[in-house]
């Protein structure tokens, strides 16, 4: 049994287009499960980096989401973007309980509606993108409004109330460490929010996603209002932000590689198994998500892990670990193997990715078909990527046709 290692500060803030993060890669090969600090919270973590070792600590009851409740976690940004009630944060059996009624929410005939309507806000963005004319800017006419505008839909909020909830979100997502204050009213004032148009709809439910949680039932189970709040608001917050970045990302890394791009144009029916592979290989996060707690002294891959331990795991190197993944560095859309961690795995596996990948198959199949000759307006080297969020994406696509 190998000794704890002397902790590695770990400030993950690579974002060099979609390379990967040298620091995740050193740790992933040097010390599979490492003592790391992060940028805020206290004390130290262990991350967790290879494939079956993050299926143990996802899956495993010995470590918990909930015992992270009321301690000061090391993590990415100032203030923890979780609350308390979150799924995200509950231990089975009540996130089983939580998870089975929200899965009524995303049942095939709400699916199905999301999917027409997925559809018609693609067709009006490309419209309008088209209109605009060449060169125009695929991040902003695309992949920043498109979730956006389709959870907001699913959701049925008001068109007034948009951009003020996605800055609330980009504001929680921000690791600036003068951020905190804004954070934590950011995160105080979409709660309000909330909390307050969950109780209309479950007094005047309607034909959206929120009064679909409101009225769904297990048996005599409901969603209580504290629970429907916090989901509505982690719905909004997951369902926006992560899918305008990685649809950001995936145009990049297909407009960047020719082979791949002409071999989707010929073969469209294989872009679901295509966006499998991507959604693997892209580092779409930087660093790590909410840990768990050891619930007891656990071994893993000869690391004694002690009661207590606060543990992180890294989904990016899960995704390129050689001992599941052939060629782990490669893209290669025809591969067929090992599921990928990018919607996380386990009883935190995302509820909203049947949502996201609808999304993702109707704007990218969408995009290819109408614009067959797309590509970028400049030098892969000149396109600026964010460098504040915990998530890699570019700031800005142009685009040519």
């Amino acid at each position: 049994m190998e000794p704890a290692s002397t902790p590695r500060n770990c400030p993950f803030d690579y974002a060099e287009a979609l390379e990967f993060d040298p620091q995740l890669r050193e740790l992933q090969n040097e010390a599979p499960v490492s003592r790391i600090r992060l940028p805020h919270g206290d004390g130290e973590a262990w991350l967790v980096t290879g494939y079956d070792d993050v299926r143990t600590v996802t899956t495993d009851r010995r470590f918990s989401r909930s015992a992270v409740i009321g301690r000061n976690f090391p993590r990415m940004t100032p203030e923890p973007i979780v609350q308390d009630e979150a799924i995200n944060v509950m231990d089975p059996p009540a996130s089983s309980r939580l998870r089975s009624l929200i899965s009524k929410g995303f049942a095939p005939r709400h699916m199905d509606r999301m999917k027409v309507r997925t559809q018609h806000v693609v067709d009006e963005l490309l419209d309008r993108m088209e209109e605009h004319g060449s060169p125009a800017d695929l991040f902003e006419h695309l992949a920043a409004p498109l979730p956006l505008t389709t959870i907001c839909e699913v959701l049925d909020i008001p068109e007034g109330d948009r951009a003020q909830l996605r800055a609330h979100a980009r504001t929680m997502m921000n690791t600036s460490v003068d951020n905190r204050d804004n954070a934590v009213r950011s995160k105080a004032d979409m709660r309000a929010y909330f909390a307050k148009l969950t109780a209309e709809r479950r007094a005047n439910p309607g034909d959206d996603l929120i009064s679909a949680l409101a009225t769904a039932r297990d048996g005599d189970e409901l969603l209580n209002d504290r629970e429907l709040t916090v989901m509505a608001m982690v719905l909004l917050i997951t369902g926006q932000d992560t899918t305008t970045y990685q649809i950001g990302n995936i145009a990049y890394a297909l407009l960047t590689r020719p082979k791949e791009l002409a071999m989707l144009r010929a073969r469209p029916e294989m872009l679901p198994q295509a966006l499998e592979e991507l959604l693997r290989f892209i580092p779409f996060r930087k660093g790590v998500g909410i840990p768990r707690i050891a619930l007891e002294d656990v071994e893993l891959s000869g690391v004694q892990i002690r009661e207590g331990d606060v543990v992180h795991v890294s989904y990016l190197t899960a995704n390129r670990d050689a001992r599941k993944f052939e060629r782990p560095d490669e893209l290669d859309l025809e591969r067929v193997g090992p599921n990928h961690m990018t919607f996380g795995w386990g009883g935190h596996h995302c509820l909203g990715a049947p949502l996201a990948a609808t999304e993702l198959q109707v704007a990218l199949g969408t995009l290819l078909e109408r614009f067959p000759d797309l590509e970028l307006a400049k030098p892969a080297a000149d396109v600026q990527w964010n460098k504040t969020s915990i998530w890699r994406y570019p700031l800005a696509l142009p685009v040519i046709w």
